[in-house]
């Protein structure tokens, strides 16, 4: 079973060569992460945006880009809409956020006619190797959506078990947090978390195991669910964390990579084609990890 970030490569070796189509695309760590993709010959770059700003930013790092396709626009909405196009017309496979906001690229991304939409929920997951944990962490939605009713959190599962079975993770045991391990309609988030439970059990949630509310140190350490007397197949041994908002998980996100120097990675899923949209102050690793996990979620 997949337990380290750097076994993602092991789903795009022997791939058909992807094409990423990059918004916005002068960003030296993207251009970083981009050449080693390249040199191993898992996708072709296609670079919108600043034709001139590429060069400069390319040269002054010593990126040899000249093998790259590049698409001159300035503006930068426009360049998004360019590299939506390309994905709808066949030319691209994977779109990836340069240097832009989110919820810039978003916009354009999620545009009813001429978008990137799909009947599901869009969401994000990260996927994090924490030193002292025996396999990788999934985390939802720490980017996406703000404060996800019951629907949208059982559609979050579904993308996250998505995900984590297209790396070989045949049935992940999916953990709720909340901030308690019992239910208390006082705390939405552990109503919710007792009806996706239950939601799973009856096939509504489907190749995972469901389990929840749990608090985050019942989900991921066996001692904590033990001493709590917590009867479950997840506790202990979570593959994916599920946080209440948007808030919770982005803070769960940042404490893993800041404090606990985790290696991470991280897509949005749920649009026609895997969205590699990672913060601009990620490094070239983080940003080289996650365009292999877009390539490889490639249909």
């Amino acid at each position: 079973m997949i337990k380290r970030i750097g076994q993602i490569e092991e789903f795009v070796i022997g791939k058909n060569r992807g094409k990423i189509a990059v918004a916005v695309a002068h960003d030296e760590n993207v251009l970083n992460s981009l050449k080693e993709i390249y040199e191993k010959g898992y996708a072709e770059a296609i670079l919108i945006g600043d034709k001139e700003k590429i060069f400069t930013i390319a040269d002054a790092a010593g990126i040899d880009i000249s093998h790259m396709s590049i698409i001159k626009e300035i503006d930068d909405a426009d360049s998004v809409r360019i590299a939506v196009n390309m994905i709808n017309n066949g030319e691209a496979d994977v779109l990836m956020k340069g240097h832009i906001q989110t919820s810039d690229l978003l916009k354009v991304v999620l545009d009813k006619e001429k978008g990137l939409r799909t009947s599901r929920v869009l969401s994000h997951i990260g996927i994090f190797e924490v030193d002292n944990y025996p396999k990788l962490l999934f985390v939802t939605d720490a980017g996406i959506n703000i404060s996800p009713d019951l629907r949208q959190k059982a559609e979050i599962i579904q993308n996250a078990v998505y995900v984590a079975n297209s790396l070989g993770i045949e049935k992940p045991k999916v953990a709720v947090l909340s901030a308690v391990e019992v239910i208390n309609p006082a705390i939405q988030s552990t109503v919710d978390a007792a009806a996706l439970s239950k939601m799973a059990q009856r096939g509504q949630i489907n190749n995972c195991l469901v389990d929840g509310p749990l608090a985050m140190d019942n989900a991921v350490n066996l001692d904590a669910a033990l001493h709590k007397h917590i009867d479950s197949n997840v506790a202990g041994d979570a593959d994916i964390l599920v946080a209440p908002n948007i808030e919770a998980a982005n803070i769960l996100v940042k404490s893993l990579v800041f404090l606990y120097r985790a290696e991470s990675c991280a897509t949005i899923v749920g649009a026609k084609v895997p969205l590699v949209v990672t913060s601009r102050a990620e490094d070239s690793k983080s940003k080289y990890y996650s365009i292999l996990l877009a390539l490889a979620l490639r249909r």
